[in-house]
């Protein structure tokens, strides 16, 4: 026999009935219902879609969507073929406790009376479905009231109606006194089946909340991301060394879980992505060259080599405290909460289309290496984080190892929910001389702000030496709607150059995201800030004189969300003062990103 999807809402309706007789008085002068038709979200609020119609000797599956612990329960018993079979698994379950009063008399389900069609229940429950729309239980959205049912199955699609028209009341819909008091009927007639129904599953629910917390299966899942970009840079001081590039990146994470609360990330990374300014600009003599401004969130990697970007173990310790593992090419920002939501995207493909509007320029300060971080949250709305950075712990040779090569640690604490506001402290040493294979191992912005930003001591003509650096950090989000958020930030850099002197780093911004305009999914956004300056420099007990003008930068993108899957975001950044020099052309950046999540 059919099993109409119905089965998945079996809740007692303990209070329905005691709606619909306070509704009689607000409905009694009316003989007619309202032209309003129920909308298709009140509809699914009674019943999961199938997703093909099925002969009646077959039963329902649940649809392609994700499985929740109450889809699981609710599937089981949409997968039996009888309600026999259902009595059966409560029962060998230990849950089931029989109403003696509604069913003691009953020694087989197959004694139970079906109620067929002509019975007046029958027909009075089509009626109201076809008057009020209130099941849906095939694709079609047709009740099919030409098939004998169980009482059980009745009283199921019973209270999938009587939900619907509880809803349509509570909205100010009008319902016929004629037909409330037909509800009246059929809760009555009912009455022990819709009790012993939600027995039935509370107790069942019960039995899979036990069954999750004691068992659970490793398993590994893998998030893809795919990203294409088309983009080119305008401006007298960049187009003639400048050409458009097509670009791609893929990154490909393994997410394993051996306990069900813990994390083991491992990523894949693999792309075509040089940065565009720096790379076009180096050795060409452009007062650009050097400059870290207007890099793409995903640039970096050249030549499509696989790499392992991430590894690293995330696991909690009691209710409020999380602990990471991470074995390389950490930054803090993995970690921490940057408090810039909707720009913040993890360098991926679906927020901001800068580094710079991705985050305050101070998390990114420090080598990319392995380490440790902890977070906790003592209550709701307030976080600590600690974290700790070094990239040459795989060396034992001397000046090297954990603690002692280059290393970068934070403190930082978040309070708010709505309105959140950020205080951060990085401390960072860089020992290096000279100049290393890997221009990311040593002091920047890690990707952000202009050469002497990154590169204080070349401002006063000196060679490179160690530095030691505190910055200072302030950041806050105030989330308007759903629809509306305002972030911003001010970081501040002192960084000591050993040997030298000492240069103070300054930077700020501020953002507007607009989520889904448009459509759901779809993100816009417009960003506005001084990517890292260097403000001052005093070298060997002189002030040095440079330009020291704020490097401004604009920043526009609307990401369409085509699918579910797939995302084209067009984006435009304006640099002003490039390279900490009003004397320097404007100049324009524009790409076309498409982005491919799976």
């Amino acid at each position: 026999m059919s099993k109409i999807s119905w089965m998945s809402l079996l809740n007692l309706p303990a209070i329905v009935g005691a709606t619909l007789l306070l509704a009689t008085s607000a409905a009694i002068a009316e003989e007619v219902v309202s032209g309003e038709e129920i909308s298709s979200e009140l509809l699914t609020q009674a019943v999961d879609s199938t997703e093909t119609s099925i002969p009646a000797d077959e039963s329902i599956t649940l649809d392609g969507s994700e499985v929740t612990p109450e889809d699981d329960y609710l599937e089981q018993i949409n997968n039996v073929s009888e309600f026999g079979e259902l009595e059966n698994t409560l029962n060998q379950s230990g849950e089931l406790e029989t109403d003696t009063n509604s069913i003691g008399q009953v020694t087989s389900v197959t004694e139970l009376l079906d109620v067929s069609p002509g019975d007046w229940a029958y027909d009075a429950l089509r009626e109201l479905v076809e008057e009020y729309k209130c099941i849906v239980g095939y694709p079609d959205r047709t009740f099919r009231g030409n098939r004998p049912t169980s009482r059980y199955e009745f009283a199921a699609g019973l209270r999938a109606c009587l939900d619907s028209i509880q809803a349509l009341i509570a909205e100010g819909g009008v319902v016929t006194e004629e037909d409330l008091e037909v509800l009246r009927s059929l809760i009555q007639e009912f009455d022990a089946e819709l009790a012993v129904l939600g027995t039935r599953v509370d107790n069942l629910d019960a039995r899979v909340a036990f069954l999750e917390d004691h068992q659970f299966s490793v398993t590994t899942k893998l998030k893809g991301e795919v990203i294409f970009s088309l983009s080119d840079a305008f401006g007298d001081d960049v187009e003639d060394e400048v050409n458009t590039v097509f670009q791609n990146r893929t990154r490909l994470n393994f997410i394993t879980s051996f306990t069900g609360k813990d994390t083991l990330q491992t990523r894949l990374q693999a792309g075509d992505t040089p940065p565009l300014l720096p790379t076009a600009l180096a050795g060409s003599g452009s007062p650009l060259t050097g400059t870290q401004e207007g890099r793409f969130t995903y640039d970096g990697p050249s030549g499509n080599n696989v790499e392992l970007d991430i590894l690293r173990y995330i696991f909690p310790v009691g209710d409020k405290v999380r602990v990471q593992i991470l074995a390389n090419d950490a930054l803090h920002h993995y970690y921490v909460d940057t408090v810039n939501p909707y720009f913040e995207g993890l360098a991926g493909g679906s927020n901001a289309i800068s580094r710079f509007a991705e985050r305050n320029p101070i998390y990114r300060i420090g080598p990319f290496g392995a380490g440790a971080a902890i977070a906790i949250k003592p209550a709701k709305n307030l976080r600590f984080d600690l974290g700790y950075i070094a990239n040459e712990a795989e060396d034992s040779s001397a000046g090297a190892g954990l603690f002692n090569g280059n290393y970068s640690g934070i403190a930082q604490v978040v309070y708010g929910d709505q309105f959140k506001i950020g205080l951060t402290y990085v401390h960072a040493y860089d020992g290096r001389n000279i100049a290393p294979t890997n221009p990311t191992d040593r002091f920047v912005f890690g990707g952000t702000g202009t050469f002497f930003a990154n590169n204080p001591w070349a401002a006063a003509g000196l060679g490179r030496t160690p530095v030691v650096s505190n910055s200072y950090g302030a950041e806050a989000s105030l989330r308007f709607s759903p629809n509306l958020a305002l972030n911003g930030w001010v970081g501040y850099t002192d960084a000591r150059l050993i040997g030298i002197g000492d240069a103070d780093i300054w930077n700020f911004a501020a953002g507007l995201a607009l989520p889904d305009i448009g459509k759901k999914g779809n993100l816009g956004g417009i960003f506005f800030g001084a990517a890292p300056t260097l403000r001052g420099l005093v070298a060997q007990g002189n002030t040095v004189g440079i330009a020291r003008d704020f490097a401004y930068h604009f920043e526009a993108f609307y990401k369409y969300q085509v699918s579910k899957n797939i995302s084209i975001t067009p984006g435009f950044i304006w640099l002003l003062n490039p390279n900490q020099n009003n004397d320097n052309d404007d100049t324009f950046i524009g790409t076309l990103r498409t982005t491919f999540t799976f």
